[in-house]
């Protein structure tokens, strides 16, 4: 008979707010992560403390906010009213509490729940708040959200407004690392939603003047794009448009200056309005994916107390654009403004109605040229049994499981049977899948996506990440280039980066892609395995061998390959301690210039790139023993 468990009184417990978040993370910021991609915890703490100043100069009091972030701590500091001084405390340690549940002070703010930073608080191993208020000033300093040190009230020369700092708490944030590429965008973010705002980043000065249409020109070629960006504003609405040449369509959606990576109802009204303000203009049924074909849109709205689908405020649940129910709906909203201004932008623009017709036509060309191609690679993808020739899946399909366990899911591609052996052998089968290449893939550079349906490697990874009509049902929330680091090797990466450039641009410009980082050099002690440091680069292998300086001998293993690394190995280096390395669009790349530069005919430019890079790699002496 199995043992009772015992329940009564003494099972219930009650945790403090601190206690709780710390112990659920994950409902306060989301998955926690190292930093290596954009939505991980590290980044949402930033953001929370952001929030609070930007909502301050929404509101209209502080024309400027400086950061500084060096490597595990962040100082953010407002020009605002600053904190009620006898409210320090509260603001910062007791859920529930803030100045924005009464709408008249912060009408369209984004945090309303009072919980942000109390998360960041308790997620903190330091965390430091001071006020600054009419010649006061106030601060106090806390652990894990337990205070530690508190002043009293004291005399300031500094302007008013919020100093915060903190430090995320590295028994929760394990191998935390800031990517300065993901800082700079979500500044540059802060800063189109709010024109005029200055933000001084570790000294360098971030401002837009326009908006959603600088947004659009910082992310796009103006030689890649059909017409000029339509750029319409309106009370609580902006919107900036236009249609280019890439596969694919791409949004930026925006609440009150959040950034909702995965849309919400206002982002689903746009693209619906889109298609009825085109159909309506040009008095024709175009097909919905003919019209959205090649987009890139920037869309923000203000929201009175929005409803977002987890705090974390990635993604807009509102059906109306303030709580009185007799307001209009998100969509209406949306769709009226839609409709009046576009169309009228139409009408007094002919030459951009024009391009936006001829756009739309060459992908219905395209559309119905590729219909007969992919019936008939989808018939030849069924008939090739995916699942077990090419594809080793995981048990934890996104379409089987909760929304907070989709963050786990990766799909490693690898090539050669020895490598896709060993990660096959050694990975977590419940969230980790493995997509087997054989060789070289085809260079897909220039060509159209009727070769993602005629080749039937291309055929069947397209299916195996389900993205076929868009990234809605992707199976995978990352997808891992597991290659040699050879010349080999980073050839075969960059022929996989160029298929997802180019045919799915959205997989890397959503954060979904990485390099799998693997040891390079195992040093190890050879009496005692247990003493084996596992080195990334020469400069930690440099570093190993003096902390095992007081051997007589190391012996040192150079992997060469993959396939090298054994199963039982290779499970340390893809577990809890993987290292990834997100493939992140820089800011002034753009994805035609990046494909011709790298994948295009052999420019001079290139030619020097590869002189002025080439490292020449001596070969370390491979399971030698030498002296330390």
């Amino acid at each position: 008979m199995a043992e009772q468990v015992k329940y009564d009184e003494s099972s219930i417990r009650s945790l403090d707010w601190k206690e709780h978040i710390r112990l659920r993370p994950g409902m306060y910021i989301g998955k926690l992560g190292d930093g290596s991609a954009a939505d991980d915890g590290i980044y949402v703490l930033v953001k929370e403390i952001m929030d609070n100043s930007i909502d301050e100069h929404t509101m209209g009091f502080g024309k400027a906010i400086d950061i500084k972030i060096t490597e595990h701590r962040v100082e953010v500091r407002d020009y605002g009213r600053g904190i009620p001084l006898g409210k320090v405390v509260d603001c910062v340690s007791k859920i529930n509490t803030g100045g924005k549940y009464d709408s008249g002070a912060f009408q369209k703010s984004v945090g309303l729940n009072g919980v942000g930073t109390k998360a960041v608080n308790a997620l903190s191993s330091y965390f430091k708040v001071q006020s600054f208020r009419d010649g006061k000033s106030k601060w106090v300093e806390f652990r894990k959200g337990d205070i530690t040190t508190e002043s009293g009230e004291e005399e300031t020369n500094q302007r008013n407004g919020t100093l915060m700092t903190f430090e995320p708490d590295n028994t929760i944030f394990k191998n935390y690392h800031y990517i300065p590429q993901f800082l700079d965008n979500m500044i540059w973010n802060y800063c189109y939603l709010n024109a005029g705002l200055v933000v001084n980043f570790n000294g360098q000065k971030f401002i837009s003047q326009n908006g959603l249409l600088d947004l659009l020109r910082n992310k796009t070629d103006e030689d890649a794009i059909r017409y000029p960006i339509i750029h319409l504003k309106g009370s609580d609405i902006e919107i900036a448009l236009t249609h280019g040449n890439q596969y694919g369509e791409e949004y930026y959606s925006f609440v009150n200056g959040q950034y909702t990576t995965q849309g919400g109802t206002h982002l689903v009204a746009f693209r619906q309005s889109l298609v009825d303000t085109v159909r309506d203009h040009f008095s024709k049924d175009y097909a919905v994916e003919d019209v959205r074909a090649s987009i890139i849109a920037a869309v923000s709205v203000r929201v009175q107390e929005p409803v977002f689908e987890s705090q974390t405020k990635t993604k807009l649940g509102s059906n109306n654009i303030s709580p009185d129910p007799n307001s209009p709906t998100v969509r209406t909203f949306v769709n009226d403004f839609l409709k009046a201004k576009l169309d009228n932008y139409l009408h007094m623009n002919p030459a951009v109605k024009e391009a936006l017709k001829k756009r739309i036509e060459q992908s219905e060309r395209e559309r119905k040229e590729l219909a007969g191609i992919k019936k008939l690679a989808n018939e030849r993808a069924k008939k090739a049994s995916l699942h077990n020739k090419k594809l080793r899946d995981c048990r934890n399909h996104l379409t089987d499981v909760k929304a907070e366990d989709r963050y786990e899911t990766t799909l490693f591609i690898t090539e050669g049977d020895s490598a896709s052996g060993s990660i096959t052998k050694s990975r977590n089968v419940q969230t980790q899948a493995v997509f087997s290449l054989r060789g070289k893939p085809l260079n897909c550079f220039g060509l159209t996506k009727k070769v993602v349906y005629e080749n039937e490697e291309f055929n069947l990874l397209q299916h195996a990440l389900d993205i076929e009509e868009g990234l809605d049902n992707l199976r995978f929330n990352r997808i891992v280039i597991a290659t040699d680091a050879d010349v080999d090797g980073m050839h075969i990466r960059l022929l996989m980066l160029t298929f997802f450039l180019q045919f799915f641009p959205d997989l890397v410009r959503n954060g979904h892609v990485y390099i799998l980082q693997t040891p390079l050099f195992r040093i190890r002690n050879p009496r005692n395995h247990k003493e084996t440091i596992y080195s990334y680069s020469e400069d930690e292998r440099q570093k190993a061998l003096k902390k095992l300086g007081g051997l007589k001998k190391v012996e040192i293993t150079r992997f060469k390959g993959l396939g090298e690394i054994s199963p039982e190995e290779f499970g340390k280096f893809i577990g809890e301690n993987i290292r990834l390395e997100p493939v992140i669009l820089e800011k002034e790349a753009t994805i035609p210039k990046l494909l011709t530069y790298y994948m295009g005919k052999n420019t001079p430019e290139r030619q020097r790139f590869i002189i002025d890079n080439l490292r020449v790699e001596k070969d370390v002496i491979e399971e030698a023993t030498v002296a330390a």
